[in-house]
């Protein structure tokens, strides 16, 4: 089970991002008071929670509705999470992540504007995308036992907690590591998504052909 745990959590972690979420919250909240900024950061990681737990347990009741096999469901995340990848590598992730915070901000404050960064675009879709709501679903697609589920589940609020920490620490935490060192670690997690993508459509094709 730990294993598991540790497995989950490092494939979450790679996708949900706080590292490259961080960034663009400092970004989006020039001159905002720190409690402000923390109360921002809280309202985003519960919306973006309620959105990935809600597709974790109700997700493959969806794909069922809409009578879409889960092999199918696997090969279609399999290249969202691989498109991902490719633009962690070579940073336009992080580059259109700025240009849609630029076209929310618009030159002023957040808490003045009508805008709330954090529905949009702090929790969807910058940590509740496609991509991590469709590995969400994969993992709990995967897990067998409802002790699986639950493990799986934590792990999901295990790093839901630490993008908190992230965004709430965005603005000393992007100044202790600067620009390079984010975009190192951002292209070092980009080429684990594109294998952990790879296997996934190799799953998902494995079991169409079975």
């Amino acid at each position: 089970m730990l294993a598991l745990f540790f497995s989950t959590f490092a494939t979450l972690f790679v996708v949900i991002d706080p590292v490259g979420c961080a960034p663009i919250f400092a970004g989006l909240l020039p001159g905002v008071a720190a409690r402000e900024a923390a109360r921002t950061a809280l309202r985003a990681t519960l919306v973006a929670s309620l959105v990935l737990f809600g597709f974790a347990l109700f997700g493959t009741h969806l794909l069922a509705a809409l009578h879409i096999e889960l092999d199918a469901f696997r090969i279609a995340g399999g290249l969202m999470l691989f498109l991902i990848a490719l633009d962690m590598v070579f940073e336009t992730r992080t580059r259109r992540r700025e240009d849609r915070a630029d076209k929310v901000k618009q030159g002023a404050s957040p808490t003045d504007s009508g805008e709330d960064i954090a529905v949009f675009p702090m929790a969807m879709p910058m940590m509740a995308g496609p991509g991590s709501i469709a590995t969400v679903m994969l993992l709990m697609a995967r897990a067998q036992g409802w002790a699986e589920m639950a493990v799986e589940l934590a792990a999901l609020g295990a790093v839901m907690v630490l993008t908190l920490a992230a965004l709430a620490a965005a603005q000393p935490l992007m100044r202790l590591l600067g620009t390079r060192v984010e975009g190192v670690i951002t292209r070092l997690l980009g080429v684990l998504l594109g294998a952990l993508a790879v296997q996934y459509v190799v799953d998902g094709v494995r079991g169409v052909l079975h």
